[in-house]
């Protein structure tokens, strides 16, 4: 069953180390079954409950998993989930408020600053040993962030606020560890996380950010780290305000050695000002995208953060892609000192967009909500009915299952190309759609 490999040990934890040990090594493949735990007791020449309690302590650290008759295997490390594939498939002809892209339109043009990028390499190549992060863009960075009030620390720059994450979720956490997250939230993140190896702490959140007493319930129950998202949080809106920094910043000092993870994704394409949480804790880290503000093929994002988390990033980092090609840093310095994007109009416009759609559905009786950025969160009773019935309609939504854990059913609407003739069109569509249907029961 185990090929060459023999488990050893007496207690559980002994049992537990010998088969993480070989699972590290490469000895016990991933989807390998192990024995029952009977026979292993029998083998081992120790109480069965020894070894249920080692296989717990595996399926607890998230190296194996266990299906009932089926026996425990060596757990995979997916590329992706079931949640991936909670999408709609947007038929020709159906409008599609679903994607979660910005509006192309208010995004600047590349095509300059790029050649000029270009050129500048040509002048002055980036050779292997040169310093990853383009002075310029570090000292721009650097001001901006210092103007909100991110406290200092070193610079690196990641392939998107996702790579960030899980460059600092890894450099500090083990399989196993537990991390408090908003719910609903990011579905990339919900999707990561188990994909470590780790598990996931649901935090509710309101339109003022994470909910005090869930972070506390989690962080009290052991969670090591606590993602947040301080501006335009996907799929709610929802913007840390700054009564709830204060009060989630006390909450944080009551477990100092808590990992924070801060995403600010919604830089300049937001109105809403920044209260950070950055720095309450021993270890921190604050990311911010350049994709929803210059486009999503950048695949650029700074990260700051205490100097213990930078220097395991970017230790990390020299060991696997090296650097985020610089061509792109320049670029990007361009466009950031250009002033290529006017954030107070994007902001403005993706505003007026939020604010129509949900006062049209406010006067149809529909809740909803989008304090910032571009998309909108219908709570409904049928999440399912609603998606479906939504589509026959000719508006593909985003199903909320895609987005929440053990929050309440809803869709959400990205309004960042919607236009104001076709909002009362959606507006009436989702009326009809986000009612219960007689009979049916929610998801």
């Amino acid at each position: 069953m185990l090929g060459g490999y023999r488990i050893t040990g007496r207690r559980a934890a002994e049992i537990s180390a010998s088969v993480e040990a070989a699972v590290g090594s490469g000895e016990l493949a991933p989807g390998q079954l192990l024995p029952p735990m009977r026979e292993l007791a029998v083998e081992l020449g120790v109480n069965p409950n020894t070894v249920a309690a080692a296989y717990r302590i595996l399926r607890e650290r998230g190296v194996i998993e266990t299906a009932g008759r089926r026996g425990s295997r060596v757990r995979p490390r997916p590329a992706t989930t079931g949640r991936e594939y909670v999408r709609v498939d947007v038929p020709e002809g159906v409008r599609d408020v679903a994607d979660g892209n910005p509006d192309p339109a208010l995004l600047p043009p590349l095509a300059g600053v790029f050649a000029a990028a270009a050129e500048e390499a040509d002048r002055h190549p980036v050779l292997y040993g040169d310093e990853p992060v383009d002075p310029a863009l570090a000292r721009i960075a650097r001001a901006e962030l210092d103007a909100d009030g991110v406290p200092d620390g070193p610079l690196a720059v990641t392939s998107g606020s996702l790579d960030a994450i899980e460059r600092v979720l890894a450099a500090h956490l083990k399989p196993g560890d537990t991390v408090a997250v908003e719910d609903p939230g990011w579905g990339s993140v919900l999707d990561l996380i188990p994909a470590l190896g780790l598990r996931v702490a649901p935090v509710g959140v309101d339109d003022d950010g994470p909910l005090p007493d869930d972070v506390r319930r989690a962080l009290d129950a052991g969670a090591r780290a606590l993602i947040v998202t301080d501006r335009a949080q996907n799929p709610t809106g929802a913007a840390v305000s700054a009564p709830r920094a204060r009060v989630l910043r006390s909450v944080l000092r009551e477990h100092p050695d808590t990992l924070l993870i801060e995403d600010d994704h919604g830089h300049a394409i937001v109105d809403q000002p920044l209260h950070p949480l950055a720095g309450t804790t021993r270890h921190w880290a604050f990311t911010r995208s350049a994709a929803k503000a210059y486009g999503p093929d950048l695949r650029l994002a700074v990260l700051t953060g205490d100097a213990v988390t930078l220097d395991r990033v970017r230790g990390r980092q020299r060991l696997g892609p090296g650097w985020v090609s610089r061509i792109v840093q320049r670029a990007l310095v361009r466009l950031w000192s250009e002033g290529a994007v006017d954030a107070k109009a994007v902001a403005a416009a993706y505003g007026r967009r939020r604010d129509l759609l949900i006062d049209a559905l406010a006067a149809r009786g529909i809740e909803a909500r989008g304090r910032s950025g571009m998309n909108v969160w219908i709570p409904v009773p049928d999440e399912t009915g609603a998606v479906a019935r939504l589509l026959h309609a000719g508006w593909a939504v985003a199903p909320g299952a895609r987005f929440r854990m053990g929050a309440r059913p809803g869709i959400r609407v990205t309004v960042s190309t919607l236009t104001e003739g076709e909002t009362v069109a959606l507006a009436d569509a989702v009326a009809a759609a986000a009612r219960p249907v007689p009979g049916r029961g929610g998801v």
